[in-house]
């Protein structure tokens, strides 16, 4: 039964895009979530309330955008999505619109080195030009923020961010906004103290081996 192709897939979208609306990184039907499986990407659908989203209602698309499986519209950020699997290797995309992020994009071209975390995004996260939502133009403009990155912020609008899997997009969705409230809350009392490009490029090597050793 189609209903059921990639149904742990089309279940983990659902959470993490419930996810995000209890977190606050988006209002109402805002943002969007994929993860890939092969050939193929679940992805939210466009326009529906992320609390009555069932399994079936989520669809499944190929790498050029072609709807093989479900009734539903994808979101209309399909482009961002599929660029950053064809461009940039992602098994999953979160992208918001989170507060703080958002704030930071109308202000800076990147996020600054407050905290040691930016590494974990490849170096200083950027702000993506501009581009109107839905459009290639907007897709490649966060491919060309992206470039060696996991995560980047469109200008006056939100966050994406990538990861192997959903939970480790989602996490750096969340941490890049903490990022962005940490330089807001900084900043509005003075001119906050950076990290040196050095330091961040040492934390990056030691994020490659951070964790538990699978066994």
């Amino acid at each position: 039964m189609s209903a059921v192709r990639l149904a742990e897939e089309r279940d983990e979208v659902i959470d993490i895009a419930r996810r995000m609306t209890s977190d606050r990184l988006v209002v109402g039907t805002s943002g969007n979530v994929s993860v890939r499986s092969g050939d193929l990407v679940a992805v939210t659908p466009s326009g529906v309330d992320y609390d009555r989203l069932r399994p079936a209602d989520i669809p499944l698309v190929d790498l050029s955008g072609e709807v093989v499986d479900g009734e539903l519209k994808p979101t209309s950020e399909l482009p961002m999505h599929l660029t950053a699997y064809t461009e940039h290797d992602a098994g999953a995309v979160v992208h918001t619109h989170s507060l703080h992020a958002t704030a930071l994009s109308l202000l800076r071209d990147e996020v600054p080195a407050v905290h040691y975390q930016l590494a974990d995004y490849g170096g200083a996260v950027r702000v993506a030009d501009y581009a109107t939502f839905g459009t290639p133009e907007l897709a490649r403009s966060m491919s060309d923020a992206l470039r060696g990155r996991t995560g980047c912020i469109l200008r006056n609008h939100g966050t994406v961010t990538l990861g192997d899997t959903l939970t480790k997009a989602y996490n750096r969705a969340r941490q890049l906004e903490w990022l962005c409230e940490l330089w807001l809350t900084a900043a509005k009392l003075g001119d906050p103290a950076l990290l040196p490009d050095a330091e961040l490029a040492h934390c990056a090597t030691l994020f490659a081996g951070y964790g538990q050793t699978p066994r």
